[in-house]
């Protein structure tokens, strides 16, 4: 069966940006064209037509940057993000509490310091407030710190003498005592002390999060380590029964690279699911105020923290790149994204040798002259322009100095980067709706940055497949991948309209 769709069609494809029509056949494009040409190309065969004219025609979505099974689980969570303080979260807490099993933890994610209206981390004694004998756990937005009650605490064992563990810091009030805040590798001091997720669950939250990013009008995603190994085998049951209803580009932690090695394993291997990437982690976030930065924060609270080592990220970048892996590094803060830049000069070799792309994720906050190097050095930059919402306050009151580098998208777009767009999702919503105002607004901060519907396109489907080398993926032409977005206006509502159950 052959299927002729009509549409006003953005191609991707320079040669020809704008068509009519898309002839398809067992998920490849055949031809692309004009109406009449098509449909003449059609003659004489089994055609299923698609009328779609008053419609605009895209590549499929690609979100380049999300935690997909994370997303699935914290849709099954109470939302913090809606409320403006803490009163409201408290009575929201209680509301949620009331749903669940008594004897359970009660999870939320989604708070911020800026986002409660607080000038520095909460307290326990505000969740103490309301659950004294019950364990409470709630996520920042970032997924870089949580904010825990006493009861909690006393489960996970942390007191006056734990010391904050390698690459973690307990908040401490000025007596010394914790506050209830975990922030980056402390996490996990409270994580061990809870029940892991059943086989089932994951398997259930890995179904919810790719049917909403498919609902969201997605055709694929670059999901981004920072999570357990439960949850990419998840993934790829629901690939094994044909459930997975989106392509995904998998990274995996860099400690995992000497069991890669022991398996076998190379970048690139799987079905729908392909393992490309090794993940790191440069610095924190600057909403947890851990993202490591040269001048340190304008209130005095220090430059944040530095996780993995620029001697352990070239070490093991080299090993992922002669496995075929991608090197993808996450950095936030000014002096994190200067030294994975340097990193990346002595790995760029390399990697060009094998056609492999080196990847800076998020790259928020930017010396000028590092800018500069981006556009040299010809490395894939991945951004959430969704997340700069949640930081202009942030931003204008710890990095004044830095308001005309942050989410500095524009510049690089024009300079001729590989960009790619995603949400970071379940840290920011991934409906591209939000991802298109943040783009093109900027909600009034820093307008200069701003960009154009059809560049912002742009990296959510092409830019975001350069920077997996897809060559096949986020452009309409023969031989690409018949997945497309459909819209009732660029940056409106959209739709997926896929053809494909083929593998990659």
């Amino acid at each position: 069966m052959i299927q002729l769709i009509l549409a006003d069609v953005l191609t991707q494809d320079p040669q020809m940006p704008q068509a009519e029509a898309v002839l398809c056949a067992g998920g490849r494009i055949l031809a692309v064209g004009d109406r009449d040409d098509m449909q003449a190309l059609s003659q004489g065969f089994d055609v299923d037509i698609l009328d779609h004219r008053g419609y605009l025609l895209t590549p499929a979505l690609t979100d380049a940057h999300m935690h997909l099974v994370s997303f699935g689980f914290c849709l099954g969570k109470l939302d913090l993000s809606p409320f403006r303080n803490v009163f409201e979260l408290q009575l929201g807490l209680q509301e949620y509490a009331a749903t669940q099993p008594p004897d359970t933890w009660l999870e939320g994610t989604g708070f911020s310091v800026t986002g409660l209206g607080l000038q520095d981390y909460p307290h326990k004694s505000w969740l103490n407030e309301i659950f004294p004998d019950r364990p409470v756990i709630l996520r920042s937005k970032d997924l870089h710190a949580v904010w825990i009650n006493s009861r909690a605490m006393s489960l996970a064992g942390i007191g006056l003498d734990t010391p904050d563990p390698v690459g973690g810091r307990i908040v401490r009030d000025d007596h010394d005592k914790p506050t209830g805040v975990l922030l980056e590798g402390a996490v996990k001091l409270v994580e061990r002390a809870m029940t892991k997720p059943s086989e089932a669950e994951y398997l259930e939250a890995a179904r919810r999060g790719a049917a909403r990013m498919h609902e969201y009008g997605y055709g694929a995603v670059h999901t981004l380590a920072f999570e357990p190994p439960e949850a990419l085998a998840a993934l790829q049951t629901l690939d094994a029964r044909g459930e997975l209803p989106l392509r995904v580009w998998a990274c995996l932690p860099h400690d995992q690279i000497d069991s890669l090695r022991s398996l076998g394993l190379r970048g690139g291997s799987g079905g729908h699911i392909r393992l490309g990437g090794v993940k790191f982690f440069a610095d924190g976030t600057l909403g947890s105020r851990t993202a490591w930065m040269q001048q340190g924060y304008a209130d005095g609270t220090g430059k944040g923290v530095w996780l993995d080592p620029p001697a352990l990220i070239l070490e093991r970048g080299r090993q992922a790149l002669e496995m075929d892996f991608a090197v993808a590094v996450h950095a936030i803060g000014d002096q994190a994204n200067h030294e994975v830049l340097r990193v990346f000069e002595q790995l760029k070799p390399l990697a060009d040798s094998r056609g492999i792309m080196l990847r800076l994720e998020h790259a928020q906050h930017l010396a000028p002259t590092d800018l500069q190097k981006i556009l040299d050095l010809g490395i894939a930059v991945s951004m959430q322009p969704v997340h700069l919402h949640e930081d202009i306050a942030s931003i204008e009151k710890l990095l004044p100095h830095l308001s005309k580098t942050s989410y500095a998208y524009g510049d690089l777009i024009r300079g001729g980067a590989i960009v790619a767009f995603g949400s970071d999702a379940p840290v920011a919503s991934p409906d591209p709706k939000l991802s298109f105002e943040a783009a093109t607004t900027r909600y009034g901060f820093n307008t200069e940055q701003c960009i154009t519907p059809k560049q912002w396109l742009y990296a959510h489907t092409r830019g975001a497949a350069q920077a997996v080398g897809w060559d096949f993926y986020g452009i309409v032409q023969p031989g690409a991948r018949a997945d497309f977005t459909l819209w009732d206006k660029l940056g409106g509502e959209a739709k997926p309209l896929i053809f494909s159950s083929s593998k990659m």
